[in-house]
């Protein structure tokens, strides 16, 4: 059945959109927390970044959790500047859809975060996630310092011995330090929450991560 599924290829820098200088209007405070995306946030809180399919339902799950500060969707890890979201879905940006996390890690930690990634979707399946097809659907980690991409890596090979006993292929994540985000338009922020019955396309391999990932 995979096999009908044929893989997007990524643009270069040199056939990549151009974009534009200035960015995107965007929301300025999270639908359900009303807290503002751009910040200032509170002294002590940490970034993470996450590309796992279409980021409506992937940021769903990570706002419900406590200790997340605020959560935005947007794209990162390609090559135009100040996307839009139709430019993203022509496959012609390079950019991954993705969640940012603003976190408080003396309530939550970064591993637990990893836990919800790994858990949260099919990394084993390239530039895609079920019948969502494209570049913008590949998994990702984006990590913001030493012991974030450390964690991140850790984890992988931890819950790779976890799929391959399930019968799962190789994990096909990327793990890049955080590139540029770019805040996707306020339609798209906080989208389930605005539109309850909308698509969600989060789902999982379910298989539970190795004790001590989720530390």
């Amino acid at each position: 059945m995979f096999g009908m599924f044929r893989q997007p290829v990524m643009p270069t820098s040199e056939t990549a959109l151009e974009g534009r200088p200035d960015p995107i209007p965007t929301a300025e405070q999270h639908f359900v927390n009303g807290r503002k995306l751009k910040g200032p946030h509170p002294e002590g809180m940490a970034t993470a970044m996450f590309g796992m399919g279409c980021f409506w339902g992937i940021e769903r799950m990570f706002w419900t959790l406590p200790g997340v500060w605020v959560t935005s969707v947007g794209y990162a890890g390609g090559f135009t500047q100040n996307p839009t979201y139709q430019e993203v879905c022509s496959g012609q940006t390079g950019h991954n859809e993705v969640v940012q996390i603003i976190f408080d890690p003396a309530r939550i930690s970064y591993a637990e975060l990893l836990r919800r990634f790994w858990e949260g979707h099919d990394p084993t399946q390239g530039m895609r996630q079920g019948n969502d097809v494209g570049t913008q659907y590949r998994s990702g980690i984006y990590t913001y310092d030493a012991a974030q991409e450390k964690a991140a890596r850790e984890s992988m090979e931890a819950y790779q011995e976890r799929l391959t006993q399930a019968g799962y292929g190789r994990i096909s994540t990327e793990i890049l330090k955080a590139p540029e985000f770019y805040f996707a338009e306020d339609f798209h922020q906080q989208y389930l929450a605005k539109n309850p019955g909308g698509y969600c396309g989060v789902g999982g391999t379910g298989v539970t991560c190795p004790a001590g990932v989720d530390a």
